[in-house]
């Protein structure tokens, strides 16, 4: 027998006659429409399959796609950003992120430009490879700038753990974690210039959380919901269950991604992170604002790792505006796409970004620049 390769696993989701029988699937099912459906991705994996596999090309007119504001990176407003410059900059320092982070402009700058200016900034690929930095740097404070919704939430969990039953001294944590479903429901509220008719659910956060966490959108506001994976056969299987579901008058939660999300998700993740971390009252989300109960930090009994309640004399809290011309906001929020943007591509590209969506590798804006030529 031959050995397992990855590319076996993965083969059977981009079969492009699999992907055509959906879509003559979906065509059906859209021909009993009678308006159009505008459906948010909420997660920057799904616009970025979307792109890339050209799967716009393969739907029919009246399915519309609102990019959502799904990219812990894009989101991560500059103060924030300013905090993580502040301490880098700081002697005798380590700081440590994961990759996408490096980039990202705040008003004093991103980390890249720190560590240009002598700040040891690194990033890493696993929050535990920071035990190793640690070890290696026993004189050094190091100071790891965490990031990301549901998905990497029990990571930084399980590296808390490891520091304190470890007896590690010189780690502390700088509390960026979100929360997704908060942020969903805000934009459902607004409604101000694209109606959301369904959401396309991140399957990844669901593995962490459990499908649970999008019941209150069909049962409170009658709005479906399908957890999707992330390859196109999953993509395009999760549109048809979504229209489905408008043809037979439904607003159900439903898991296409079930070979890993079930309704309750990891229980022991879950149990980890109440312990260690709590909701914050507000957490500004950048381009979208204040979000009530849509953030976690340390719990305040792990106050001496906690980088922001022991540094909080020297980082700055002023609220900061995005670039003007940057409309990365109306992006995140479902009402602009980004070739709206009038320095799209121009001054503002993946090497040169002014603003958060083009940083990330799961930006919208990083998306329509990379694959936009197959629009």
């Amino acid at each position: 027998m031959s050995s397992l390769q990855l590319k076996d696993l993965y083969d059977g989701f981009r079969n492009a006659e699999v992907i055509k029988g959906f879509q003559k699937l979906i065509d059906q099912e859209a021909k009993k429409l009678d308006r159009t459906v505008n459906i948010m991705e909420v997660c920057g994996g799904h616009t970025h399959t979307i792109m890339k596999y050209g799967l716009l090309q393969l739907l029919p007119k009246n399915i519309n796609f609102i990019h959502g504001p799904g990219c812990p990176v894009c989101i991560m407003p500059k103060e924030r950003i300013d905090h993580a410059y502040t301490l880098a900059m700081m002697e005798d320092v380590v700081l440590l992120t994961l990759g996408d982070m490096i980039k990202v402009p705040g008003s004093l700058g991103s980390l890249q430009d720190a560590r240009s200016c002598g700040a040891d900034v690194r990033y890493v690929y696993s929050p535990m490879d920071v035990l190793n930095v640690a070890v290696e740097n026993p004189d050094k404070k190091i100071i790891f700038f965490a990031i990301g919704f549901e998905t990497t939430t029990p990571m930084s969990a399980a590296l808390i753990d490891a520091v304190i039953k470890r007896g590690i001294k010189n780690v502390f944590f700088h509390i960026n974690h979100v929360t997704v479903p908060e942020a969903m429901e805000l934009l459902i509220q607004e409604r101000d210039t694209h109606y959301i008719d369904a959401f396309i659910g991140p399957s990844h956060v669901s593995v962490i959380s459990g499908a649970k966490i999008y019941e209150i959108f069909p049962k409170k506001y009658h709005i479906p919901v399908v957890v999707s994976g992330f390859e196109p056969v999953d993509v395009m299987e999760s549109i048809y269950m979504i229209l489905k579901q408008f043809n037979e008058q439904r607003s159900d939660l439903e898991i296409q991604y079930k070979r890993l999300v079930n309704h309750d998700g990891n229980l022991m993740a879950q149990a980890l992170n109440e312990r260690y971390f709590e909701k914050v009252d507000l957490f500004k989300w950048r381009g979208i604002g204040h979000i009530p109960k849509s953030a976690l930090k340390l719990r305040d009994e792990f106050a001496d790792y906690d980088a922001e309640v022991i540094y909080k004399d020297i980082l700055p809290y002023e609220e900061i505006d995005d670039h003007k011309l940057c409309i990365c906001g109306d992006i995140l929020r479902g009402r602009s796409k980004p070739r709206d943007c009038s320095v799209f591509g121009t001054a503002c590209t993946p090497s040169s970004p002014l603003g958060s969506c083009m940083v990330s590798s799961e930006g919208a804006c990083a998306a329509y620049y990379k694959y936009g030529n197959l629009l």
